[in-house]
């Protein structure tokens, strides 16, 4: 009986544990979470809480548990080390360890590698290490179109874009001070128009097997509006391609992929394995980067893992072994769209420690769970995201239908974005770029 760690307790976790039980009827699950989610709570042999970036809580757990591998779900655990430090107790993981976990922890190492090995995807951009320069970078070689990124973990909140999240220049040079006195550095790109997309792979350090592409919603509001989230939902189509991308466009990804983890291994000797995540975006210029991850994207995981068809525990194991190149990776010809129900005020001011109703859920919907804490008497809301409602079909169209229904069954002092993965919105997304590519 094979047995699996996962360390997290969000919505992703609840997938990627829904995923591997679906792939055995026999399967042990130890989960390690800092709170009881009541999705990963069923589904698990044994659910510890403790600290998900605390080292010693991880090795005591692994130690008695000896799973055949762990799965850590966030970003943190691994920035942490965790994967480091399984390694040495000679436990694999899905996921890298620290030195090449940097393309998410190090957006300038990133930018930077790219740059050294002439790999394609990269926009203008400087790294800073103080204010000098740096008005004079934003106003005269950016032409006052820029973006400012913290170098470090941000929780999918560390990026401010002018136009969106910034006024102007003073209010872009006021950021960026405040991420040179964090971080020591500051990331300054050009901004780049056109449409953003989510392309996740499973890779053994040699082989890289793509996942369908998932288009995410950052902003907390209808029609791309308010502050930045973790995500409030996403959508994949039945193609396995994205209504506004060509064929092409996905080649290009998968391509920037390939080189990036050719130059990852070769500037640090060291393979990276697990998932690689990679944001882009279709540009008039063709496919440029954003950003790298070293994990399952959360929504994009909901849209992608539960329409896998090749055995998840055995994708696992090849990646595991360094074999993927003798697996087929195959999805259901589906469509999903993922609605993320979140607490009244999210994200600056949630509403917290109030009970939520789950009503009965339509045909071809699915609920995971994620800041939400289940007591006696119900579902109480933690204050961040609390539940990723996600509906399947046979065209978007349908899919989002389902999806819409499952969130609108969600009864409490909650919201959610009714706009994401509808036709309306879709199509200005595909005019916006065509119009670009003109």
């Amino acid at each position: 009986m094979p047995k699996v760690i996962i360390i997290g307790n969000g919505a992703r976790e609840h997938v990627i544990a829904e995923t591997l039980k679906n792939s055995t009827s026999n399967l042990d699950l130890f989960i390690l979470g800092e709170a009881k989610n009541p999705g990963l709570f069923s589904l698990a042999s044994e659910y510890k809480i403790g600290k998900t970036t605390d080292l010693e809580v991880i090795r005591e757990f692994s130690t008695r548990i000896q799973p055949d591998f762990v799965i850590p779900g966030p970003e943190a655990p691994i920035d942490a080390g965790a994967v480091d430090l399984l390694l040495e107790m000679g436990i694999p993981s899905i996921a890298p360890i620290k030195t090449v976990a940097r393309l998410e922890s190090s957006k300038s190492f990133t930018r930077d590698l790219l740059q050294k090995y002439g790999i394609q995807g990269n926009p203008k951009f400087r790294v800073f290490f103080g204010n000098q320069g740096l008005e004079s970078y934003l106003k005269n070689e950016l032409a006052e179109q820029f973006v400012i990124k913290a170098d470090g973990l941000q929780g999918g909140k560390g990026v401010k874009v002018v136009g969106d999240h910034l006024k102007n220049i003073e209010e872009g040079l006021n950021y960026a001070k405040e991420c040179l006195n964090k971080d020591g550095r500051v990331v300054v790109e050009e901004k780049l128009l056109g449409q953003e997309f989510s392309l996740m792979s499973f890779t053994d350090g040699t082989t890289i097997l793509d996942m369908i592409p998932v288009q995410d919603h950052k902003r907390a509001y209808v029609n791309d509006q308010g502050p930045n989230t973790g995500g409030m939902g996403s959508y994949s189509d039945a193609n396995h391609l994205l209504p506004f991308l060509t064929p092409q466009d996905l080649a290009m990804a998968n391509e920037i992929t390939i080189q990036v983890s050719k130059a990852l291994h070769k500037e640090t000797k060291t393979p990276f394995k697990g998932i690689i995540y990679g944001g882009f975006i279709a540009t008039k210029n063709g496919i440029k980067l954003i950003e790298y991850n070293a994990r399952f994207g959360d929504p994009e995981a909901m849209n992608v893992l539960p329409l896998l068809k090749t055995n998840f525990i055995e994708i696992c194991q090849a990646l595991i072994k360094g074999e993927l190149s003798g697996l087929k990776l195959e999805f259901k010809k589906q469509a999903s769209v993922c609605k993320y129900v979140v607490p009244q005020g999210y994200p600056d001011n949630p509403t917290k420690n109030e009970k939520i109703e789950l009503k009965s859920m339509p045909e071809n919907a699915k609920a995971y769970f994620a800041s939400i804490d289940q007591r006696a008497d119900g579902l109480y809301l933690m204050g961040s995201r609390a539940i990723a409602l996600v509906g399947f079909g046979n065209s978007l169209p349908e899919a989002e239908q389902v999806a819409q229904k499952a969130a609108l069954s969600i009864k409490g002092p909650v919201f959610f974005r009714e706009d994401i993965g509808t036709e309306k919105l879709i199509k200005q997304k595909i005019k916006a770029l065509q119009e670009l590519r003109a």
